[in-house]
């Protein structure tokens, strides 16, 4: 059986101009005080594969345009919508009175293992923590509720861009799918 690489053209890739007009899965991304540019451009590139309706840079978290952030973002930043808020507090606050459920992706006593998550309505909101310190218990307090990813080595801790596209994959699969 042969396997060969793909070209852009046999992926079907969009425009970001077609991307612009597509419909959006139901679902933003929240950076509550994200400190690596290379991790925030990475969450534009997940965010631009799975067509997140937008993201929302809190806090310390930089924003496009930068060239760190652009380096890992390949071009995403152009493609995915984003907002810049000096408060995560303040920006869950105004998604939930948008209707919006809001998860925090971290581990916390009463969480939600991600092989036992069950999304119940959209649209949705994950929020994703600081490098060290995670998301702010203030932040956490204000969701309503949290998802863990189980780990199993020592370190119990998986980079932040890497926890949100493990996250997002099973929540996109449980929308799509």
């Amino acid at each position: 059986m042969e396997r060969k690489k793909l070209s852009a053209e046999e992926m079907g890739r969009i425009s970001v101009e077609d991307f612009k007009k597509s419909g959006k899965t139901p679902v933003v991304l929240v950076l509550d005080n994200i400190r690596s540019m290379s991790n925030i451009g990475s969450m534009f590139r997940t965010a631009d594969a799975f067509r997140l309706e937008k993201m929302f840079l809190c806090g310390i978290t930089a924003v496009p345009p930068h060239r760190e952030i652009n380096k890992t973002a390949l071009g995403a930043t152009e493609s995915v919508d984003w907002q810049y808020s000096p408060s995560t507090a303040d920006c869950i606050r105004s998604l939930k009175a948008q209707g919006y459920t809001v998860y925090a992706l971290e581990q916390t006593e009463n969480s939600v293992k991600l092989q036992e998550f069950a999304l119940k309505q959209t649209p949705l909101a994950l929020v994703a923590g600081n490098e060290v310190e995670g998301v702010q218990q203030e932040v956490i307090d204000l969701c309503d509720n949290v998802i863990e990813i189980p780990q199993f080595g020592t370190k119990h801790s998986f980079n932040v861009s890497v926890s949100c596209g493990i996250c997002l994959w099973e929540i996109i699969k449980q929308i799509k799918f």
